[in-house]
C-alpha cells in the first residue's frame, strides 16, 4: 500500500487529520515514510542544506563552537552534539576546523540526535575517522557540559495550525473530498495555548504552533544551564508569526503538501519567540540573520584564502555558495541564528545578547 492510501484509508475510517498528525505520517511513517526510507539530500535529493553548499559553513560553526567552548573554561570531556545531522556533513567539516583547536577533540565526545537507521549509516561512514554516539531523542545526552548545533532541525517539526474566528480559533485539518485529499477547517473554539496571540492577531489570521519544539528545547536548555555549554540554532523563521507557512519540497521544486505524501519533505518556518520561552533556564540571543552572523564569523575571508587555490568552473561554483549562504535575496536573510547559553555569560561569537 503506498502512504497515500494509507493515510486515504485512515481519513475515511477516522476522519480529518491535524496537520501535525499528517507531517508525522508523512515523515516518519516507520516503513513508507520520508526520512525513514531515503537519503534526502543534496543534487540527487530533493533540497541542499548550508552544509551541502560549501565547506565554509560548517568550518565556521565550528569555530564558533570552539571558541565559546575555550572562552567557557574549555571543560572537559563535553558533549559535542548535533541534532538531525544529516549525511555529518555539517560535523566533519566543523571538526577539521577545530583540530587545530588544542584540546578540542580529545576532549568533545560527538553525539548525534538521528532517528533515521538510513541517515546514521551514511553519518557513519561521513565521519568514519571519529568515535560516534547516538542518540534518538535529546534526553539522552549526556549529563555534562553540552555544545550543540541544530540546523534545519526544528522546521522539520510537525505543527498545527489555527486560523483566528472572532476569539476562538478553527484547526486547519487533512481530509478527503471525492476521495482526494484536500485541506478544510474545524468548528471554531477555544485554544488557551493561543490565548497570548488573541494580542497580536485578527479574524482571518493563521497561527502555527509546535507543540515539539519545546521539550526538546527544555532538555537542551537545562543541560546547558547545569552544566555550561551553548546551543546554536539555525533555521528559516521568525519572532512570534502569522500566516501559512507549510510547505513541501520534491526534487528541489514546491509542491503541494497533499500531492505527493510521504516522497516529498514537509517543513514549516520556526517560530522563534516559542523557543526562546521553552528556554527559559538559559539565557538566548537576539535574532541574526544567517548572513550577517556569518561574515561576523569571517566568512568573506575564509571565501577569500580557498578562492586563491580555485579556477575556473571550480571557482565559479564557490563564488556562488559563498552568495547563496550570505546574501540577503539568497539564504542569508531567510534562514536565522539563535543562541541559547548560561544565564550572566557570555553569547557564542556572532551573535547579540
Amino acid at each position: 500500500m503506498s502512504l497515500h492510501n494509507h493515510i486515504v484509508a485512515r481519513i475515511a475510517a477516522q476522519g480529518p487529520m491535524r496537520i501535525d498528525e499528517y507531517m508525522t505520517t508523512c515523515l516518519l511513517h516507520p516503513t513508507l515514510g520520508y526520512y525513514t526510507t531515503r537519503d534526502p539530500f543534496g543534487t540527487d535529493g530533493d533540497f541542499t542544506t548550508a552544509p551541502e553548499i560549501s565547506q565554509m559553513f560548517g568550518e565556521l560553526i565550528g569555530l564558533c563552537i570552539a571558541q565559546t567552548w575555550l572562552s567557557q573554561g574549555a571543560p572537559a570531556p563535553f558533549t559535542l552534539a548535533e541534532l538531525g545531522p544529516g549525511r555529518g556533513t555539517l560535523m566533519a567539516d566543523a571538526l577539521r576546523a577545530c583540530r587545530s583547536v588544542p584540546g578540542f577533540i580529545e576532549a568533545a565526545q560527538i553525539t548525534l540526535v538521528e532517528a533515521s537507521p538510513t541517515l546514521r549509516q551514511i553519518q557513519t561512514e561521513t565521519l568514519s575517522g571519529y568515535r560516534l554516539n547516538f542518540a534518538d531523542t535529546p534526553e539522552a545526552l549526556p549529563e555534562q557540559p553540552l555544545y550543540l548545533i541544530a540546523n534545519e532541525f526544528f522546521d522539520a517539526l510537525p505543527i498545527r495550525q489555527f486560523l483566528r474566528d472572532g476569539t476562538g480559533w478553527r484547526e486547519r485539518q487533512v481530509g478527503l473530498e471525492d476521495k482526494v485529499l484536500t485541506f478544510g477547517l474545524s468548528p471554531a473554539q477555544p485554544q488557551p495555548a493561543l490565548t497570548a496571540r488573541l494580542t497580536d492577531t485578527k479574524d482571518g489570521d493563521m497561527v502555527e504552533s509546535c507543540a515539539a519544539s519545546a521539550p526538546v528545547i527544555d532538555v537542551i536548555a537545562a543541560r546547558i544551564a547545569v552544566h555550561g555549554g551553548a546551543a546554536l540554532i539555525i533555521d528559516y523563521g521568525d519572532w512570534q508569526q502569522t500566516g501559512d507557512t507549510l510547505q513541501a519540497l520534491r526534487k528541489h521544486q514546491k509542491t503541494s503538501p497533499l500531492d505527493t505524501p510521504g516522497d516529498a519533505d514537509l517543513t514549516a518556518h520556526v517560530d522563534f519567540a516559542t523557543l526562546a520561552q521553552a528556554g527559559a533556564a538559559c539565557a538566548h540571543s537576539t535574532l541574526t540573520p544567517q548572513g550577517v552572523f556569518l561574515e561576523r564569523l569571517g566568512i568573506t575571508q575564509r571565501a577569500q584564502k580557498l578562492a586563491t587555490k580555485l579556477t575556473g568552473k571550480a571557482l565559479e561554483t564557490h563564488i556562488a555558495a559563498h552568495h547563496r549562504l550570505t546574501h540577503p535575496t539568497e539564504m542569508g536573510n531567510l534562514f536565522k541564528v539563535m543562541a541559547l547559553y548560561p544565564q550572566g555569560g557570555a553569547p557564542p561569537p556572532g551573535v547579540d545578547p
